[in-house]
């Protein structure tokens, strides 16, 4: 008898095992803004209580009245999307403790509520910012047994602790935004890899059913990713990269006041060096540069422009990026609908022409990168929903309205 109840224990733990997955994840836009860039005193700490509120983070980047008086959240799920990647600076968490940390942790499920009872479901992205740098990332760079490494998977804990409350059906985790371990293969030490091991142990002390979204270091990359080794893996984990590749085409923006980067198409083989050169010489010419701004400004920008179309960017290496990703979580019995692109865009061209790819060009990117990732069941979330610097799925200027050229190329109605 107790030999049958053994079996039948184990026949039931395979059967929850093999239907155990993350919560559902198809389209997502990150919220970066509003729990970014808290407000800090005239000493450099936190405000408190910390966080700029929704009023605050609305306004923050243009009038108020641009929003209307719709409700910004709902909107973001009639634009078709099902999910957030709410960004959230860890620097006030980690700044508090007893009563002040709970304080902190209670405004933020209430913040995840706010998306929510829109019918979005969250991925609680922890971003850590510069801006007070003894609660930076910087504090998680002195290796696996460091005290800021201890401190931060301490802080985890009580954030996977607040979120498991919400409900484990409506929200998934994300500990660690674009770690900076390098160099990007087996060369480097394995702390990164301890470091994310041991987190996701951390979490599943707390709960074996709340989604963990784990990454790669390298920023994040694929090249990060591919040299994880997923040995702390099960059914409810995603794997993040973010796309961001070509570098050259979706961060085309100037190092100088009177410079200029812009203008770079896609695909490469869609236009010539040529005619870049004399689009970009145009837009100094309308910006009033002098002859010496504008041939110290070109010596820089044909080295740029050059490299650009020798590596020929298209589709091709699109898709061989994509594969690293998916082969290796082939090698690792991982599913592709188990990776995660947790961030893509391209900085569209400002007005002045100054930084950024023309509109089609970046609607063809963008395009391009969400059928790869469809391609391949891999869930996603496009930069952003609400930004100045051309990175929007909300237009920049005027009313708060959905860009609709930039929902179709992402196969939104």
């Amino acid at each position: 008898m107790v030999r049958i109840a053994c079996v039948a224990a184990w026949v039931l733990g395979m059967a929850i095992a093999a239907n155990a997955a993350p919560i559902p994840l198809q389209r997502g836009v990150g919220v970066h803004g509003w729990l970014n860039w808290s407000p800090i005193e005239d000493d450099g700490s936190y405000r408190w209580p910390p966080y700029r509120t929704e009023k605050e983070w609305r306004a923050g980047d243009r009038p108020l009245t641009d929003w209307g008086d719709g409700e910004a959240f709902a909107s973001i799920r009639s634009m078709g999307f099902d999910f957030v990647r709410l960004s959230v600076d860890p620097g006030p968490l980690l700044a508090s403790e007893g009563a002040k940390r709970q304080q902190t942790l209670d405004m933020l499920a209430a913040a995840v509520e706010r998306f929510t009872s829109a019918g979005l479901k969250v991925v609680f992205d922890l971003h850590g910012v510069t801006q007070v740098p003894a609660y930076s990332m910087e504090m998680i760079y002195d290796g696996a047994d460091s005290k800021g490494v201890a401190s931060y998977r301490e802080m985890v804990v009580s954030v996977a602790t607040m979120l498991v409350k919400i409900g484990t059906d409506k929200v998934a985790l994300e500990p660690y935004n674009e770690p900076a371990y390098y160099p990007c293969d087996s060369s480097g030490s394995d702390d990164w890899q301890r470091i994310m091991a041991d987190t996701v142990r951390d979490i599943r002390a707390v709960s074996s059913e709340l989604t963990i979204v784990a990454t790669g270091a390298c920023g994040g990359s694929i090249a990060g990713l591919v040299n994880l080794t997923p040995d702390f893996d099960d059914p409810n984990l995603y794997y993040s990269f973010h796309m961001y590749e070509p570098h050259s085409f979706t961060h085309q923006r100037p190092d100088g006041e009177n410079t200029f980067a812009s203008g770079l198409p896609w695909p490469a083989d869609s236009s010539t060096p040529e005619v870049v050169t004399e689009t970009l010489k145009a837009q100094m010419d309308a910006a009033g540069l002098s002859p010496v701004e504008q041939v110290m400004n070109m010596a820089v920008a044909r080295q740029a422009i050059a490299r650009y179309f020798e590596q020929n960017w298209g589709p091709s290496q699109l898709e061989a990026s994509f594969r690293q990703a998916v082969d290796w979580a082939g090698a690792h019995g991982i599913p592709s609908r188990r990776l995660f692109m947790g961030e893509f865009g391209a900085i569209l061209m400002s007005a002045d022409g100054r930084m950024g790819a023309f509109d089609a060009d970046r609607l063809r990117y963008l395009k391009a990168v969400r059928q790869q990732a469809e391609r391949f069941a891999i869930p996603w979330s496009v930069w952003e929903f609400s930004n100045p610097y051309g990175m929007s799925v909300i237009r920049q200027e005027g009313p708060a309205v959905p860009d609709s050229e930039m929902l179709r190329a992402l196969g939104l109605p």
